[in-house]
């Protein structure tokens, strides 16, 4: 990986981040604030495996912590795309819990959230097939973004969304293949819950966000 994909990697994957600056701010800012997330809605840690270095956060000090600035320093040569170029799935009016850890291969995230104005993921992943090749500008320089929307987990009673995103720099080698994100979601009601893995993980992530959507409905009272 060339130091160039690395500042990339830095800037854009922070960027898509699950508790990354959503959009929407200005219809969620009058939201009421949803109900809180127990800490106990998270996976257990040793359910992903090998998964060191696990940091949790959570969502209402993320987002408070981040601002506009991100967006205006990142633009997308195709418009409607920013929201899903940066993965923001999440809104302001969300209030959750979330860890990443790092893994062989990359690292993984997770998050449990509530929000009073759910994602349409049906839409969401429409929006991603429109935005399939999109060219991202940033202070890291020029990538290009490749969204591919895959077959979802079935979960009954819920909506879900699953599709991975390539970050690659123009012109680059088929031998570097960039930065990999893969996300999969599950929705019903006011409860979204969201995996994210970056790199060559390997991990079943449909597998793992279904079980996490399962282990968060006791604590969540589903």
């Amino acid at each position: 990986m060339t130091a160039r994909i690395r500042a990339l990697v830095i800037s854009i994957a922070a960027l898509a981040t699950i508790s990354g600056v959503p959009g929407e701010s200005i219809q969620a800012a009058a939201a009421p604030p949803a109900p809180a997330v127990p800490p106990a809605a998270l996976l257990p840690p040793e359910t992903v495996p090998h998964a060191s270095a696990r940091d949790g956060f959570d969502l209402t000090s993320a987002l408070s912590a981040r601002s506009g600035r991100d967006r205006a320093e990142s633009r997308v040569d195709v418009g409607g795309c920013e929201d899903v170029v940066h993965g923001r799935l999440v809104g302001d009016d969300a209030a959750g819990q979330g860890f990443q850890s790092a893994v062989p291969g990359g690292q993984v995230s997770e998050l449990v959230a509530r929000l009073t104005n759910p994602p349409d993921l049906a839409a969401w992943a429409a929006q991603a097939g429109r935005c399939s090749k999109v060219t991202v500008d940033d202070a890291a320089g020029t990538a290009l973004s490749t969204v591919t929307v895959h077959p979802t987990p079935v979960v009954p009673g819920a909506k879900t969304l699953s599709y991975q995103q390539l970050l690659t720099l123009p012109g680059q080698p088929p031998e570097l293949p960039g930065l990999r994100l893969r996300t999969v979601a599950i929705a019903a009601d006011d409860v979204l819950v969201v995996l994210r893995d970056a790199g060559t993980t390997g991990l079943d992530l449909d597998a793992l966000a279904v079980a996490a959507w399962h282990h968060a409905a006791g604590p969540l009272g589903r």
